[in-house]
């Protein structure tokens, strides 16, 4: 198989990558968030400072982390900067001129596209803390996510009491209509919905887009981020003469370096990089198409499992400490020196037993190629962990060596095989002495040799 350029390396993955979960957040993080929303169940509506200050005081958070939580709104849902609703019009007008299958292919796509995009506006009502046990009504209601973040701006309590008071008229007026006959009575409780409905987009229409539009900082920020995930190794420079003309005369490459520093982006020789969302969304998936193509799985003579990943020059390098910082596991080695003294390499390495099973477990759907070794691996970790002792356990893990050899270089036509004592017509048939059953009937039972 010819070798693929750098390049090209780097474009498979970033194809694999789109192909291919934002990573959750810290479990310490997470916890501290999930407290705070508890705590909000049997809170009065008030102003959104006041709520914040208590938070603090009871919980014992800070103010900032308790602003963080109760103030986060998604990102907006987006597609190569294209409106969600935008891109299933032009969809639907496609739609006309096929027939057939692809037809049913590209209704199949909507119906995906409206069904994440639906979650993503669930998310956004749950988000707005005051009015998410107003769900129901608000549903009811017509609104776009434009208005969502409208609502989400609202501070005062007697703005968000407004609002509260149109949808609970219009829920109630529709909880009566459902056991009312068609009749006059019918009829009042139909106009009293539609007048609540009214109200509410009139109280919409009076919060300004200004008031939910981004500030200089942030606009600055989301267009740094953009084109550094749109053009790895963009510099400060480069990114500053690219900016809109408002951000261009508020900005400069001093600046933004200060920005890009603030936003975690990691820096090389001067030069900008970062991993784009969609990868960290599958972020399991990214990292096992990169170790099908560009990585290892295997074990040292010890029986030690080895898992890494390797690239060379400045953007290996940045991706290294991107997917090390996303991750949050293994051990960089950088800028060593390349055998053939060409371009450093660069490794992100994995020894921890507990790391490499919790890797492998999560990259373990998405392998292609590598799939047999990260099997191999996992079960002997399994193993050495617990049974150690077992009479069958030296002669595993001797098969384990072979196969994992065999696996890494079946396909090199002159790899001397002999030198481990693997036969390659017969090697093979050793995947069938796995001991995964084994250790599942041991453990189930409470032994453990």
């Amino acid at each position: 198989m010819p070798e693929l350029s750098e390049e090209e390396h780097i474009e498979a993955q970033r194809l694999h990558g789109e192909l291919a979960r934002i990573k959750a957040e810290k479990d310490g993080a997470a916890d501290e968030l999930n407290n705070i929303m508890s705590w909000l169940n049997d809170k009065p509506i008030m102003a959104e400072h006041d709520l914040i200050r208590m938070a603090s005081s009871e919980l014992n958070v800070s103010f900032t982390d308790a602003k963080k939580a109760l103030t986060a709104f998604p990102k907006e849902y987006s597609i190569q900067g294209q409106y969600i609703p935008d891109i299933i019009k032009q969809m639907r007008q496609h739609r006309r001129g096929l027939k057939g299958e692809h037809r049913t292919e590209i209704i199949k796509a909507i119906e995906n596209l409206i069904f994440a995009y639906s979650d993503h506006l669930d998310s956004c009502i749950k988000s707005i803390y005051w009015v998410s046990d107003y769900a129901y009504p608000l549903k009811n209601m017509r609104y776009s996510e434009s208005d969502l973040r409208k609502l989400h701006s609202v501070k005062e309590e007697k703005e968000r009491r407004e609002i509260i008071d149109c949808l609970c008229k219009f829920w109630e007026a529709d909880l009566n209509r459902k056991n009312t006959p068609y009749n006059e009575e019918y009829s009042k409780l139909s106009k009293k919905m539609t007048k609540a409905k009214k109200e509410f987009r009139s109280y919409l229409s009076g919060i300004t887009h200004q008031s939910i539009r981004k500030n200089w900082t942030e606009q600055g920020d989301e267009f740094i981020l953009t084109k550094i995930c749109e053009n790895p190794g963009i510099s400060a420079k480069e990114l500053h003469e690219r900016m809109p003309q408002k951000l261009y005369k508020r900005s400069s490459s001093q600046i933004i370096s200060k920005s890009a520093n603030r936003l975690g982006v990691t820096q090389i020789s001067g030069k900008y990089y970062k991993l784009p969302n969609d990868i960290k969304k599958d972020l399991y998936a990214y990292t096992a198409a990169f170790i099908d193509s560009d990585g290892y799985i295997t074990m040292d003579k010890n029986h030690n499992p080895r898992v890494g990943l390797v690239a060379t020059g400045d953007r290996g390098k940045a991706f290294m400490m991107e997917i090390h910082k996303e991750l949050g596991v293994g051990k960089l080695h950088l800028d060593q020196k390349s055998p053939q003294n060409t371009r450093p390499v660069n490794r992100l390495n994995f020894y921890s037993q507990g790391d490499i099973t919790e890797l492998l477990n999560k990259c373990r759907p998405h392998f292609r190629m590598k799939g047999k070794n990260a099997d191999l691996l996992l079960e002997l970790i399994r193993m050495k962990k617990s049974h150690k002792k077992a009479d069958w356990y030296k002669e595993r893990c001797n098969e384990i060596f072979k196969l994992m050899k065999y696996e890494n270089h079946k396909d090199h036509v002159n790899y001397d095989f002999a030198q481990y004592d693997v036969d390659i017509e017969t090697v093979a048939k050793l995947h069938n002495n796995c001991k995964m059953d084994v250790m599942d009937s041991l453990e189930s039972i409470g032994v453990i040799v």
